[in-house]
């Protein structure tokens, strides 16, 4: 295999490739990205196992075929090189990296394209299409909530199902809950729900474009996605999801209102003071205002207050900072409502005025 293509182009899809791959043991084969040329085409290939990537970029191929290498040093190789056009040429169980316009080169050890993984295919006619930017929305909206306890491994993804007109995404870790529906046009078929492994959201997240279409398709053991000239896939997590409309408050009695802006600032400056493992945050409501405070044993204390609108009696809910940080930090709204029956149960945030996404959480102990 001997091709030539740009540096810039070249590293831009290693660089992604990166991202896919765990292993960092450079004599493990899924350690090494896949390149293969042919026809003026070089076909780039990644996979920790549970996720496949593929994507193709133009290069000027002298001599077609397929090898892996190392991606890790392939991608420090790049990254160490200006500018310009760069050539590739396999010699036996090595290959040769080197700039046209400079006297350097680089020698990197090779494992046969054959050992490479082949990666889950599925046929074009099964996918179906969706704007980029609402499935972004929903992932989100969302994807932060999943659970890291792998003995609860059902909620170790967020679960993706087919809703009347669109498609709804949950995830949950057991002390909270994200929740959106997401009207789509388009002929979206059937399907069980899935529940999706929250690495290929996050890539879909920082690498699929803002604009135009993403496609997606399932079946029982995995999920494909085609965005540009890129293809993903993912293995999907088994086991039964929570019941998520059962913990989803049919109604609550109190509503407060504040700036989404205000109380994450506040926020920010408070939680400074928290207690590392509880991360517990004190929130005062009165009709006029909410007094934010943490304390940290033996380090000191924090306190600020924000203005809000409340219709009920006094009262103080305590909380994980990070519940109440991370969805704030996700919703795209200036004013949020926060809904509550009693302090020690559920409490739900929404933007004002209501739109198709929510958040529910569990308070701690106030005293």
């Amino acid at each position: 295999m001997k091709f030539t293509c740009d540096k810039n182009a070249f590293q831009k899809e290693i660089s992604f490739a990166q991202e896919i791959i765990s292993s960092r043991s450079a004599v493990s084969v899924v350690s090494n990205v896949y390149l293969e040329a042919y026809e003026n085409t070089l076909v780039i290939r990644a996979t920790d196992i549970k996720i496949g990537f593929e994507t193709r970029i133009p290069v000027e191929v002298q001599e077609p075929g397929g090898v892996t290498v190392f991606c890790d040093k392939l991608g420090g190789i790049l990254a160490s090189i200006p500018e310009g056009t760069i050539e590739l040429d396999q010699k036996e169980n090595r290959i040769i990296i080197k700039p046209t316009f400079k006297k350097a080169q680089f020698s990197l050890k090779t494992i046969a394209s054959e050992q490479f993984p082949q990666l889950p295919d599925i046929d074009d006619s099964t996918y179906f299409s969706v704007p980029v930017a609402d499935f972004k929305a929903m992932i989100g909206q969302t994807v932060f909530a999943v659970s890291d306890d792998e003995t609860r491994y059902f909620m170790n993804g967020v679960f993706i199902e087919r809703a009347e007109e669109g498609l709804v995404t949950v995830a949950t870790d057991g002390r909270r809950l994200a929740y959106m529906k997401r009207t789509l046009s388009g002929n979206i078929p059937d399907f069980k729900g899935v529940i999706v492994p929250p690495k290929i959201l996050s890539i879909i997240l920082r690498r699929a474009p803002d604009e135009g279409l993403i496609d997606i398709a399932i079946n029982d053991k995995n999920i494909f996605i085609k965005f540009g000239l890129y293809r993903l896939s993912s293995i999907l997590i088994e086991g039964q999801f929570p019941n998520y409309q059962k913990v989803i408050p049919e109604s609550q009695k109190y509503e407060v209102r504040f700036k989404r802006s205000d109380f994450m600032e506040a926020l920010k400056r408070v939680s400074i003071f928290v207690e590392q493992k509880s991360r517990r945050t004190f929130f005062a409501l009165y009709s006029d205002r909410i007094i934010l405070s943490s304390e940290e044993s033996d380090v000191g204390t924090a306190k600020e207050e924000i203005v809000c609108s409340y219709d009920g009696p006094e009262a103080i809910i305590g909380m994980n900072y990070k519940y109440i940080e991370e969805p704030l930090r996700a919703m795209n709204c200036e004013d949020v409502i926060l809904r509550f029956t009693e302090t020690g149960r559920a409490v739900t945030l929404t933007p004002e005025p209501e739109s198709d996404y929510f958040h529910i959480l569990m308070p701690m102990q106030a005293d």
